[in-house]
């Protein structure tokens, strides 16, 4: 398992501050959440902790390591995006399979992960579709399906749940953390009911935390008005 550790990290566009010092530190195999309004930081912090964008100032480290300087392909870390960036010439099995296969799992092993995963995110019925004939959220299901079986042990989810309904948001967090066991996993969400089931919440507003702990601390203990999506826990 690695943890992850994110030191007074800055990142500026010219004269734009876009982060202003964030700290942030993730145990190994934590569940943890951000949120907070568009354009508070939360995508580029993401991508800086992937290594698809590089920080004006600070550190990022995974397992103690600063990997700073690392290429995103040395760094202990898969991130899903919005965009799903699925392989539309494979079928939904396939997708999900190509990293094990790559790996070398032996088949067995990879047919039964498949039904597995498919079964959780209630995709069994699409498994032989591709991509072309998928909705956005399935084709999110799907792409969230293939992260869990990576072998990266820290997993990224950019804005990875937003063409989710309520109740299939909550289906696929739950799915994450059943699924990726020991993994540390690391998410923006939009939804009360996706929150209530994190281990740790970071609030960003204007590329600062303003606020973080459990849901009870940061979501019960805060004033009417927090930075989020915030629906009925009913719904």
């Amino acid at each position: 398992m690695s943890s992850l550790e994110l030191v007074n990290i800055k990142k500026r566009y010219g004269d734009l501050d876009i982060l202003k010092g964030i700290d942030i530190s993730v145990e190994a195999g934590e569940f943890l959440v951000l949120v907070g309004p568009s354009g508070c930081g939360k995508s580029t912090l993401l991508n800086i902790i992937a290594g698809l964008d590089t920080a004006t100032g600070g550190d990022v480290r995974i397992g103690g390591r600063s990997v700073r300087d690392d290429h995103p392909s040395e760094r202990d870390i898969a991130m899903v995006f919005q965009s799903y960036a699925l392989y539309p010439n494979m079928s939904v099995a396939q997708n999900i399979s190509f990293g094990m296969e790559m790996r070398k799992v032996p088949k067995e092993e990879r047919d039964l992960a498949i039904q597995e995963v498919a079964k959780l995110l209630q995709i069994q019925h699409l498994l032989a579709r591709r991509p072309g004939q998928l909705s956005g959220g399935q084709r999110q299901r799907v792409g969230i399906a293939r992260i869990i079986y990576h072998d990266r042990e820290v997993l990224v989810l950019d804005e990875a749940t937003s063409a989710l309904d309520n109740a299939t948001e909550l289906l696929v967090s739950d799915a994450v953390k059943t699924l990726g066991g020991h993994k540390t996993l690391i998410i923006i969400a939009h939804r009360l009911s996706t929150i209530e089931h994190c281990d740790r919440i970071y609030m960003m507003e204007r590329g600062r935390v303003v606020k973080s702990g459990t849901y009870e601390e940061v979501v019960l203990g805060t004033s009417p008005g927090i930075p989020i999506n915030a629906e009925s826990r009913a719904s």
